[in-house]
C-alpha cells in the first residue's frame, strides 16, 4: 500500500466530462446526467483499499442524507484490473449492493477519467456547484484507519451544507489521504509519483 495525498485540483476548475458504465445498472453515466443539480460529488473509491473500507459506510450515508436535498453523486473506481482484479466491476457491484449505495458506481477501465480529474488516491473527493465548477476537493474528515478518530464526514459535510444552502465553501481545505490509485503499468499520469 502506497499512501498518497490528493492533488488539490484548483478551485473553480470545470467538471471534466466522462462516459462510464454504472456497474449496478449497466447504464452509461455522463456529466449530462447531473445537469441542473445544485451540487455534484464525484468520489474516486474502490473495493479493496483500507482507507475506503474505513469510510464506505459514511459514503453510503452521505447518499441517504444529501441526495434528497438535491445532491448528485457518482463513485468511480479506476484501479487497474491487471494488478487489482478484486476491484473489477462485479466486485464493485457487490460492494455497492452490500452497502446500499444510492448513487451510480462506475468503472474507469481506461483510467482516463481519473486522469482528467487528477485523482491520486482512494478515497478522493471532488465537489462541484450548480455551474459544475469545483468548490471542494479534499478529505472526508480527520479519521484514518489507524488514528482512532471517529468517521464523521465533517469536512465534506460542511462543504455540502454550504453549497446546498447557496453559501460559499471555505477555501481552507485539507487533502484527502488514501491508497494510491493502482495505475496500469505504463499508464501512470505525469502528476503521480
Amino acid at each position: 500500500m502506497v499512501m498518497v495525498e490528493s492533488t488539490m485540483l484548483p478551485l473553480g476548475t470545470p467538471a471534466p466530462d466522462f462516459s462510464l458504465s454504472d456497474v449496478i445498472t449497466g447504464q452509461t453515466i455522463t456529466l449530462a446526467n447531473f445537469a441542473g443539480a445544485p451540487a455534484l460529488l464525484v468520489m474516486f473509491i474502490c473495493r479493496h483499499c483500507p482507507f475506503v473500507k474505513h469510510v464506505e459506510a459514511e459514503l453510503a450515508q452521505l447518499g441517504k442524507d444529501y441526495q434528497p436535498r438535491g445532491l448528485a453523486m457518482v463513485a468511480i473506481s479506476a484501479n487497474s484490473l491487471q494488478t487489482h482484479p478484486q476491484d473489477g466491476p462485479e466486485h464493485l457491484k457487490a460492494q455497492a449492493e452490500a452497502l446500499g449505495f444510492t448513487f451510480p458506481y462506475c468503472f474507469d477501465g481506461s483510467q482516463e477519467t481519473a486522469k482528467r480529474y487528477t485523482a491520486a488516491c482512494t478515497p478522493d473527493f471532488f465537489m462541484f456547484d450548480q455551474e459544475k465548477k469545483l468548490v471542494y476537493r479534499g478529505q472526508l474528515d480527520d479519521s484514518r484507519p489507524s488514528n482512532g478518530l471517529p468517521v464523521t464526514g465533517k469536512d465534506l459535510r460542511s462543504a455540502l451544507d454550504a453549497v446546498l444552502a447557496g453559501l460559499p465553501v471555505t477555501t481552507e481545505q485539507r487533502p484527502a489521504v488514501g491508497c494510491n490509485i493502482k495505475w496500469t503499468p505504463g499508464n501512470e499520469p505525469a502528476y503521480f509519483g
